[in-house]
């Protein structure tokens, strides 16, 4: 077993065939343990190389709305009026700590979803 860090995409493509080949290896083995190895090397890679951000809030909020077949109508209860929500989908006004709070607790939306960086 050679390992190497993960520098280049080529040794990024090499190490992800590496892996597939030992995908069914046993837990402790010394497959398993290349295995494990090569998995922490590939996570390391892809978090400097291809980090995954959180969704913009309000994007956020439109998804949520869209999955539970919600209208502007229905966060007034949550974040105001039908000016106040209009504002906020339309990014002229940011999300207070009150409604963040509610619209985790009622839209089941992830506090890291809601507390990014919108306009």
């Amino acid at each position: 077993m050679t390992i190497a860090p993960i520098k280049t995409a080529r040794d990024y493509e090499r190490t992800l065939r590496r892996i597939e080949e030992l995908m069914d290896a046993k837990p402790g083995s010394k497959a398993g343990d290349e295995l494990d190895v090569l998995t922490t090397l590939v996570e390391a890679y892809e978090a400097k190389h291809h980090p995954i951000y959180p969704p913009d809030p309000i994007e956020a909020i439109k998804f949520r709305m869209d999955q539970l077949g919600m209208t502007r109508k229905d966060l007034e209860t949550l974040l105001g009026g039908r000016g106040r929500v209009s504002e906020i989908l339309a990014r002229k006004r940011g999300l207070s700590l009150e409604m963040i709070r509610r619209l985790h607790r009622e839209l089941r939306i992830p506090l890291e979803s809601l507390v990014g960086t919108a306009a």
